[in-house]
């Protein structure tokens, strides 16, 4: 395993640590496109997976992803001996299987309260999660394990904690009736309209200047039309 690349893992895996409260053992789960991947390539999962992510991780996959890879039938016998290997979580599909990608959305779909990492080659499955903030995306690229960078929903879910922006509506509300019970909406309201007051321009005045100075200008003109009277008197 190469130096750069398990520090790649170490910054990302602090992150979602820091930010999302992940922590041992890590929840890994597993579709048939990964296990398929990990046979071709020659990876072992489980003896190489807790040491790329610097901690203990526990396997798992669903029903629905074992039932998907009986399906297919001889083609990934071998994808679905090691799927077989991991711990079943419980889905919401027991009366209707689904997909194997279809079923692993759904089990991070509503926040991920498990802390699921995902596990996967299909890339539509990838797309869907990169849209979630906090999921861990794995994935097998050139005969080693890889954990996809932090998404840009998750940079951006950060980056909107770190500003305190993603306060809860109800505590929005109760900053709100705190500030109306102590009056300090009231008195920052009457603090604005003082200002406007005092900063604002008093239009009479200036009307007043207006006048003046078409007065003073049409004084010089009277007292010429006078002094041309006299002179035609003389």
């Amino acid at each position: 395993m190469g130096v750069t690349r398990q520090k790649h893992a170490k910054k990302i895996m602090g992150f979602y640590k820091h930010n999302f409260q992940f922590h041992e053992p890590f929840q890994v789960l597993l579709d048939g496109t990964f296990c398929q991947a990990a046979l071709r390539n020659k990876i072992q999962i489980r003896e190489q997976l807790p040491g790329y992510l610097d901690g203990a991780a526990q396997l798992c996959t669903t029903r629905c992803v074992i039932k998907e890879l009986e399906s297919l039938g001889k083609a990934l016998y071998g994808a679905k001996l090691i799927a077989q290997r991991f711990q079943v979580r419980n889905c919401s599909h027991h009366k209707k299987p689904v997909s194997g990608s279809a079923c692993l959305f759904s089990m991070i779909e509503d926040g991920n309260p498990h802390h699921f990492f995902i596990a996967t080659q299909d890339q539509d499955l990838s797309n869907k999660v990169k849209r979630k903030p906090g999921i861990p995306l794995l994935f097998i690229i050139q005969n080693t394990m890889v954990l996809d960078k932090p998404s840009p929903k998750s940079l951006a879910f950060v980056q909107k904690l770190q500003t305190n922006q993603l306060v809860p509506e109800y505590q929005k509300q109760s900053i709100v009736e705190l500030k109306e019970k102590e009056g300090l909406v009231k008195q920052e309201g009457e603090k604005r309209r003082k200002r406007k007051r005092a900063g604002g321009p008093n239009p009479l005045s200036c009307l007043k200047k207006k006048k003046k100075k078409t007065q003073e200008g049409q004084e010089p003109s009277a007292e010429k039309k006078k002094r041309r009277k006299r002179k035609r008197n003389r």
